[in-house]
């Protein structure tokens, strides 16, 4: 699993004109499965990514966890995170899980992410969405699992 974790003032996800999810002070996550992931790499992940220290304290430093600091969670599925750009233009995805385990991976993900004590919503699963979000800092990390 690949994530694209984003600390956010504000997140966004609407699909045909809809909000879908919508959160304040958290993080965005963009979640890639691959064809050799499972729930282990799910529950590894959750956990991480729960507990990651990026949120700042009262002097600024990043010390605190999204669970520290009563924040909220989006996950949106983008199998794009598999693309293999090295040959050619045209990116390929055929590192990307397919959906019949991808969907099922990306929801336990976020029940994992909900029994950690993340408040978790989610994307639609192969919907075209758009994200709109205030990148705080700005934060971004990058994670593999």
């Amino acid at each position: 699993m690949r994530a694209v974790i984003q600390r956010v003032n504000y997140g966004r996800v609407t699909v045909e004109n809809k909000v879908i999810a919508d959160i304040g002070k958290g993080l965005v996550i963009l979640l890639g499965v691959g064809p050799e992931d499972n729930q282990s790499n799910a529950d590894a992940l959750a956990k991480k990514i729960a507990q990651l220290r990026i949120m700042e304290d009262e002097q600024g430093k990043m010390n605190l966890s999204v669970l520290d600091t009563q924040g909220a969670a989006i996950v949106v599925s983008q199998f794009t995170l598999f693309a293999d750009t090295r040959k050619g233009n045209r990116p390929s995805f055929i590192n990307a899980a397919l959906p019949e385990l991808a969907s099922p991976l990306v929801d336990y993900f976020v029940e994992q992410m909900r029994s950690l004590g993340v408040p978790t919503q989610t994307g639609e699963f192969g919907a075209h969405m758009r994200v709109k979000l205030e990148n705080d800092g700005p934060v971004t990390i990058w994670m593999e699992m």
